[in-house]
């Protein structure tokens, strides 16, 4: 797989990288990524993973733009209210990027679609606030063997995981917490978005390239209001509905 000379210059500071260089490049050239839900996590995980020549993204969300969402969501602008959120980040994706491909999937992922919405994907990253989602997409990814890189975050801390077989997403959360919370509810300053998505975006690119340790079957935990952050292990669950 061969590069223009447009993508040369494009990636000239990942070719000079000894953990990326010309093969990881290609790598990340020739995968496909589903974001699931271009909120407060996926939107700039998006923006990252264009920038850094993904060969294909596939934007799962079923939204329209709300002005509430501007605040941390920096894929959309102004004019974007009230447009899909998948075909409006899709928009701002190909300004950015033109050697990206990116699907768009205006719908709700649920248990009864998700393996068709995430078929021939490479990697998918997870940014929902609903746990029906993720719960959803937790299943297909451990059938298909697709890695899962998952990211959530509410008022000033977040969390970035990475599971790929065992332990699974609902080795964590097996059930729907009873004191679940949304950033709707509870708030989010909007600059943590930033610090969470780019944090999925890079455990994705470390995945796809071979670059480092990810973060498989391990947690970080980022205290944004603190300033401080800690990895903690994942077990698996031996009763765990999905992948026990």
């Amino acid at each position: 797989m061969s590069f223009s000379d447009d993508e040369i210059e494009r990636y000239a500071r990942h070719l000079v990288l000894a953990e990326i260089g010309g093969p990881g490049q290609q790598r990340l050239k020739a995968a496909r990524v589903a974001i699931v839900g271009l909120g407060g996590v996926g939107a700039p995980a998006a923006l990252y993973l264009a920038a850094a020549g993904v060969g294909a993204l596939r934007l799962i969300d079923h939204d329209v733009v709300g002005l509430s969402n501007l605040q941390r969501q920096i894929i959309f602008a102004e004019a974007d209210v009230g447009d899909s959120k998948a075909e409006a980040g899709a928009a701002r994706l190909g300004a950015l990027n033109s050697h990206v491909d990116v699907e768009t999937a205006p719908e709700r992922l649920t248990a009864n679609n998700a393996a068709w919405l995430l078929d021939g994907c490479d990697l998918v990253l997870d940014g929902t606030d609903d746990f029906e989602t993720r719960f959803a997409t937790n299943a297909a990814c451990v059938a298909a063997g697709i890695p899962l890189v998952s990211g959530a975050l509410g008022r000033w801390s977040g969390q970035v995981g990475v599971f790929a077989g065992r332990p699974c997403y609902r080795c964590l959360v097996p059930e729907t917490p009873p004191d679940a919370e949304t950033c709707a509810r509870v708030g989010v300053v909007g600059a943590l978005a930033g610090v969470v998505g780019s944090m999925t975006a890079l455990e994705a690119i470390k995945l796809i390239t071979g670059a480092g340790e990810a973060l498989t079957g391990r947690l970080l935990l980022y205290d944004g209001l603190a300033g401080t952050a800690r990895t903690v292990g994942v077990a698996a669950d031996p009763a765990c509905p999905v992948c026990g």
